[in-house]
């Protein structure tokens, strides 16, 4: 089962949520302040990080930029709010996905099964190595090079690219998107896609140029290409 790093500063939810997943067989290590859980990142070595968005002294999102600095761990941010800025804030700083509080454990879990799957299954079997102008996909080795040089995708920013790659010129919906890459209903948050896109276009996209791979059709979606 994945081991789970649990950041939140609330003793109830953060009891309620480490006993609920506890009873379904995860091994979870619980902090109270951002300080704690970037130090357990190391010791622990988790599978997956639940961060609490609204933390003392050091934030949820000060958190999450600190852990992208080093590693893709897979992290779902946790907030209380419906929050329009602070939802955004917290993806664009490199979240996968985010749960408002309160949550039950099984949406919790199903939440966490769907970004390990993003970050563990290939979006198909093919061992060659695609090359899309200055950018080199290796499907099978999960791996993104761009003029020759390693880029550090995030589970759902990979996933992502993969997905649209596999179809250049294929137009997707964010709805589609959303079932598809991120395993949500049509009518989950759009904002997740929309993040993810600017995330990956920061890393693989020239910023002087208008995009070249991860290109809006407004009114309908995005594509791959055409390069």
């Amino acid at each position: 089962m994945p081991r789970v790093l649990l950041v939140e500063d609330d003793p109830s939810v953060r009891e309620g949520i480490e006993i609920g997943l506890c009873q379904r067989g995860h091994e979870v290590h619980a902090a109270v302040t951002g300080e704690a859980g970037l130090e357990a990142l190391d010791a622990f070595r988790p599978d997956i990080l639940l961060l609490d968005l609204m933390l003392p002294a050091m934030s949820g999102v000060q958190v999450c930029f600190r852990v992208r600095e080093t590693s893709q761990l897979p992290i779902i941010m946790l907030t209380a709010r419906g929050d329009d800025v602070d939802i955004v804030v917290g993806l664009e700083a490199g979240a996968d996905d985010y749960i408002v509080k309160p949550a039950r454990t099984k949406v919790i879990e199903a939440r966490i099964r769907a970004v390990l799957r993003r970050a563990e299954t290939p979006i198909d079997a093919r061992p060659t190595v695609e090359h899309h102008g200055e950018l080199d996909i290796d499907r099978a080795g999960h791996a993104v090079l761009r003029s020759g040089d390693p880029v550090a995708l995030a589970p759902s920013e990979l996933k992502l690219l993969l997905h649209l790659s596999a179809v250049p010129e294929q137009v997707f919906s964010r709805q589609r998107l959303l079932k598809e890459v991120w395993d949500h209903s049509f009518h989950s948050d759009i904002r997740l896609v929309d993040a993810c896109v600017r995330r990956l276009r920061a890393k693989i996209e020239d910023p002087s140029r208008d995009p070249r791979y991860i290109q809006t059709l407004r009114g309908h979606g995005y594509r791959f290409g055409p390069l």
